[in-house]
């Protein structure tokens, strides 16, 4: 019999608002125990995915899972960046975006079974001043709502419309100097998010086009537009057709660089950061195994 796989489940206890305490057992019902030896490791600090997916590196894990949602992803991802050992999902986020996008099932043991096939794909990652990330990074609007959803006590898509409706009762366009490849651009924008993958979660698409293994990132702009135009913003977002949008410009790209007017926020993945006025991005190709 062949020797089983070491699989590291890395478990954010709390991503999601959703309680994990059966996680475990669950595992031991779905995986294939005859292919696989699991240990479960839960995160209790930031960065703590990170730190155990160096240390499964080290240790010759033959795959780590992230449970939880695009933060835990982004953390776990950006420790395996360039290595050959691949990244399991079991999205149990607020969002889900990069799962959603690669297919893989919202349903728990569904999402164990697939594990079960060992089958990983190459995806290209992003790099944001030296920040790892594989769906969707961005300033402006959405950045000051993930600022504002981090300290919600109301997880999940109702907490994060909650923070989105209050950061847009006062929230105010900014000018961005833009460098795409070499091309300049001056713009006056809502928001700027540069995506890996389409979406950021729960089916809102702001890049239809985008896709993790294509080379380039989607650079999408979102124009000053008037409020009653709003339910139309929304309607494109969760009908596939941002791109379609008078006030959204897609502008694709390997090497970018933006400049604002003062350092403030900006977020990776849907996890708030502070970052300062310049921000160098580029594409990495082909720099991390999913398993899907």
């Amino acid at each position: 019999m062949a020797e089983r796989k070491r699989i590291l489940f890395v478990v954010n206890p709390i991503s999601g608002g959703k309680r994990k305490t059966a996680f475990n057992k669950q595992v031991l019902e779905v995986l294939d125990l005859q292919k696989f030896n699991p240990t479960f490791q839960q995160t209790n600090h930031p960065n703590h995915a990170y730190e155990l997916g160096k240390l499964a590196i080290e240790e010759k894990y033959d795959a780590v899972v992230a449970v939880g949602g695009d933060g835990t992803i982004n953390e776990l991802g950006s420790a395996l960046v360039g290595s050959d050992i691949p990244l399991g999902i079991i999205p149990e986020g607020s969002g889900n975006g990069l799962a959603l996008y690669l297919g893989i099932p919202m349903n728990e043991a569904a999402a164990l079974r697939r594990l079960n096939r060992f089958e990983a794909v190459e995806v290209d990652s992003g790099l944001i001043n030296d920040r790892n990330f594989f769906n969707i990074a961005g300033i402006g609007f959405d950045a000051s709502v993930s600022d504002r959803f981090a300290n919600e006590n109301i997880r999940g898509p109702i907490g994060y419309l909650k923070s989105a409706i209050n950061v847009l009762s006062n929230y105010k366009p900014c000018t961005y100097k833009l460098t795409i490849d070499g091309v300049q651009y001056e713009r006056e924008a809502f928001m700027i998010s540069v995506a890996n993958s389409p979406q950021y979660g729960n089916n809102a698409y702001i890049a239809p086009q985008a896709s993790v293994n294509d080379g380039v990132l989607d650079v999408c702009i979102v124009h000053k537009f008037p409020l009653y135009t709003l339910p139309m913003m929304v309607f494109h977002l969760f009908n596939k057709s941002a791109d379609q949008s008078e006030y959204v410009e897609i502008i694709p790209g390997k090497e970018i660089t933006i400049e604002r007017e003062k350092d403030g926020a900006a977020h990776v993945d849907g996890e708030p950061f502070e970052l300062g006025k310049k921000l160098d991005i580029r594409i990495l190709p082909k720099s991390l195994r999913i398993i899907c």
